[in-house]
């Protein structure tokens, strides 16, 4: 791509171009990335004259007027010729600026470690306050169906009453646990700093004439100029891989529960208990009209795939460093470290888009209540009948042998709730007559527990990771293809 066109150096990825939204894009854009590290260069010359090192005002000027001048074509013709990319972009730098004072007492890695762990850090906390955003408009929808009743399901097959919103609480809980999760590796994230060829920082020291404290002073104010409060102490020419791991494991579990609710709504879906919404326009199938297709929540279970294969590649490098550090892991991180941040950001605004938009049909849950409302009070039922002193065992299977009963009249078209309730009040080892029965399964719609207060609890809670990162009400998700 020549230079200055508008998408110079993004990623070139169906991740970037399709799912992700600009601004995690840009993150992992390649001119991004070279952006970001001359921005550390030029902190570190900052730091390196304020402790005393013979650096010209006028360089670190020319640095600071070249340093958005990013031609990717050029960088890389450099680095057919060092076979060093890090290497090619020092010299274009350099060139650009009229001067050679950068990089000095750094090696490779004390540029890029950092900035990809900047890269890492900007990412998660974009990812964080997304979260938070869904979270919030997940717990609307949850308090808006809040009373609506449905048959709960465990293996597919119907369970017990239970209520929509109670589900939306189900998956909004799960999301609350990795929004903890997240939180504590944000803010225990350590950065490398700069270590030098193996980790001791000998040439910062030579540099800086055996000084430790100006070496200890200078890592300082490259953290606080990235943005982080730790810093790793003694790792060597690379931070430990099983850092890029638990980042891909937080992640993993933070899109966890966006694909617990997109399958679960892509079931529903199939039954027409609800949609996943439907524009104007739209077109579900290019040869059947009539079809809706949840494609938006297969879009997110398909990117937690994608997302599942960089964790399985960084879990690959993690335990697998030699010695000091070597760079046999380059190749895998450039290409799972950008991947997992741009399918979780493809998650979370596809996710946001479908809680926002998705629908319900009434109609069709009553139905399924009716078709399934005798089963889902057996348990009830069971408990019933050991206050009537029946044996837990022997009350078991006597509901199950009525049940099964009930279910073969069901599939033969006959009223099922009906031969349920003859079948068990003819059957004396329950104890149950025919007005408890009755009375039961007549108020199956009201059997639901604590559903109703684990959703309003739910709601509580994402309101306080709302109030906590208020940032999250202004954002607003493009609109998705």
């Amino acid at each position: 791509m020549e230079e200055g066109q508008p998408n110079q150096g993004i990623v070139l990825d169906v991740l970037a171009e399709r799912y992700a939204s600009p601004e995690m894009a840009e993150i992992w854009s390649a001119a991004g990335k070279v952006r970001l590290e001359r921005e550390l260069w030029i902190a570190v010359l900052k730091a390196q004259r304020q402790l005393g090192l013979d650096i010209p005002d006028e360089a670190i000027a020319a640095y600071e007027r070249v340093k958005n001048n990013v031609d990717l074509a050029r960088i890389r013709t450099r680095e057919h010729v060092t076979k060093h990319d890090v290497k090619a972009r020092i010299e274009e730098f350099c060139a650009l600026a009229g001067y050679e004072h950068i990089h000095k007492g750094m090696t490779s890695r004390d540029l890029t470690e950092n900035v990809e762990q900047l890269q890492i850090l900007r990412s998660l906390l974009l990812l964080r306050d997304k979260a938070v955003a869904c979270l919030a408009r997940l717990a609307e929808r949850a308090r808006e169906l809040r009373d609506l009743v449905l048959p709960a399901r465990t293996h597919n097959v119907a369970a017990q009453p239970t209520t929509l919103g109670r589900r939306l609480a189900m998956f909004g809980e799960e999301l609350c646990l990795a929004l903890e999760h997240l939180c504590w590796f944000i803010e225990h994230y350590p950065l490398r700093g700069l270590k030098g060829p193996v980790g001791t920082q000998l040439d910062l020291l030579t540099l800086f004439a055996g000084d430790h404290d100006k070496v200890h002073a200078l890592e300082a104010e490259v953290a606080r100029f990235l943005g982080f409060s730790r810093r790793l102490d003694a790792p060597g020419q690379v931070y430990p891989r099983s850092l890029d791991l638990a980042a891909a494991s937080v992640l993993v579990q933070l899109a966890s529960a966006p694909s617990n609710f997109a399958r679960t709504l892509r079931l529903m879906a199939g039954l027409e208990l609800a949609s996943e919404g439907f524009s104007e326009g739209q077109v579900g199938s290019s040869a059947m009209p009539h079809k809706k297709n949840a494609r938006s929540c297969e879009r997110i279970n398909a990117l937690f795939a994608v997302l599942r294969g960089h964790w399985n590649m960084l879990a690959a490098l993690a335990g697998d460093q030699w010695n000091e550090g070597d760079v046999s892991c380059s190749a895998t991180r450039r290409v799972a470290l950008p991947g997992m941040m741009l399918a979780s950001d493809g998650i979370l605004e596809t996710f946001h888009w479908v809680v926002a938009h998705f629908t319900v049909f009434p109609g069709m849950i009553e139905s399924e209540w009716r078709r399934y409302a005798p089963f889902l009070a057996t348990t009830t039922l069971l408990m019933e009948a050991v206050k009537r002193g029946a044996g837990r065992e022997q009350a078991h299977k006597a509901l199950q042998r009525a049940a099964q009963a009930a279910a073969e009249a069901l599939q033969r078209g006959e009223d099922a709730a009906a031969h349920f309730t003859a079948r068990l009040a003819a059957t004396p080892e329950l104890g149950l007559d025919s007005a408890t029965v009755q009375r039961v399964l007549a108020h199956a719609h009201g059997l639901l527990g604590e559903a109703h207060a684990q959703t309003d609890r739910f709601v509580a809670a994402a309101e306080a990771w709302l109030a906590r990162f208020p940032q999250a009400r202004a954002y607003a998700p493009r609109d998705i293809l």
